[in-house]
């Protein structure tokens, strides 16, 4: 049975939108991280051509789907071992991660291990399946009764990327345990700092860190960030092929597909770069904007090498922090809302619009 869910923690932040909203200037909304540029062009134009579609779409996805998520693993994540039944297409990936651990019948007695600095959705699926969620970034520390470990390199809130190395070394402990192991990548476009300005991010899948084994691994991916497709619910896993089975199986039952207009959109997004190179300097311009003037305000950066956001501290109660932007018309994310040890940060997401970033960056230095 479902036990009683927690609230929705951003139904805390009204308060604090009021607030910023009531600035002469209007809000800077830095919280959510919803992408506000346009979808490229060449998706929309995709998706319009689909509108016809009359028939049930297939909950696997079609061939050319699963082909050009075969070809986008190999030309831009470096894995080339994949075949069109280690893919399938998700409603978006808030979804899978909410109910992939009951879709593979875990449950009371199982644990759920997700990172220190989180996103809330782990801990949530671990309580729709009545599982026990356990926050922790050291392998050494998992418990026996592990059966899922949740990964998410580049991070969110904190931007933290996971190296060849101790991605091989979760890998490792999972399998000593026999538990599954699913790595959230959808910020991998999203590189700053060294090495990741140069270097590509590694994916969990990656040849050195599996070592030619899929055996319990899993990736998934998002377009929402690297497309401006949130409004699409585009994503989709990869992985071990008995796992990704059993997870078409449940859906199929449950009717969960990807419309077939959204496969056709996908299938567009996923074979063409140049629209991904142009948003991430979008975010790069803006990033370059906000993070000195944060500085200057007496904020430090943590981790943050990559990803779509920053993570940040003054050195003072998160939620004082908060009411401090928000009188300024700036709205951030909480850190206490990614977990029981992040009193002190606050999460500033670069899905606003060059104009609104500049505004923020301005009032962040009067």
């Amino acid at each position: 049975m479902l036990k009683p869910l927690p609230d929705y923690p951003w139904d805390q932040m009204v308060p604090f939108s009021v607030r910023a909203r009531a600035h002469p200037d209007g809000i800077v909304d830095l919280s959510i991280g919803s992408p506000v540029d346009e979808t490229p062009r060449v998706i929309q134009e995709a998706l319009a051509a689909a509108t016809d579609a009359h028939a049930y779409p297939q909950t696997a996805g079609t061939l050319e789907l699963q082909g050009a998520i075969v070809a986008w693993y190999a030309r831009r994540r470096g894995v080339s071992n994949l075949t069109e039944k280690n893919v399938l297409p998700t409603i978006g990936s808030k979804e899978l991660v909410a109910l992939m651990p009951f879709m593979l019948g875990l449950g009371e007695g199982d644990t759920i291990v997700h990172p220190l600095a989180a996103y809330p959705t782990y801990a949530i699926g671990a309580a729709i399946a009545g599982a026990t969620a356990v926050a922790s970034d050291d392998p050494a520390e998992w418990p026996a009764s592990t059966r899922l470990v949740w990964l998410n390199s580049p991070g969110n809130p904190d931007g933290r990327v996971l190296s060849v190395t101790e991605l091989r070394a979760a890998v490792g402990r999972a399998r000593e345990l026999g538990a599954l192991i699913v790595s959230d990548e959808c910020y991998a476009e999203l590189g700053w700092d060294a090495p990741w300005n140069i270097e590509s991010i590694p994916s969990i899948l990656d040849p050195r860190v599996i070592d030619g084994s899929l055996d319990h691994v899993i990736a998934i991916y998002s377009l929402s960030k690297q497309s401006n497709m949130a409004g699409y619910r585009a994503a989709f896993a990869a992985g071990d092929a008995d796992v990704l089975a059993r997870l078409l199986t449940v859906r199929k039952h449950a009717g969960l597909m990807l419309p077939a207009p959204l496969q056709t959109a996908m299938i567009a997004a996923l074979g063409d770069d140049e629209h991904v190179s142009v948003q991430k300097e979008r975010y790069r311009a803006r990033r370059d904007r906000l993070r000195p003037a944060l500085e200057q305000a007496g904020f430090r950066i943590d981790h943050s090498e990559a990803g779509l956001y920053l993570w940040a501290t003054e050195g003072r109660p998160a939620w004082e922090s908060i009411a401090r932007l928000a009188d300024l018309g700036i709205l951030a994310g909480p850190g206490p809302f990614y977990g029981d040890l992040f009193t002190e940060h606050v999460r500033f997401s670069l899905t606003a619009s060059d104009e609104r970033i500049a505004a923020a960056a301005d009032r962040l230095l009067i």
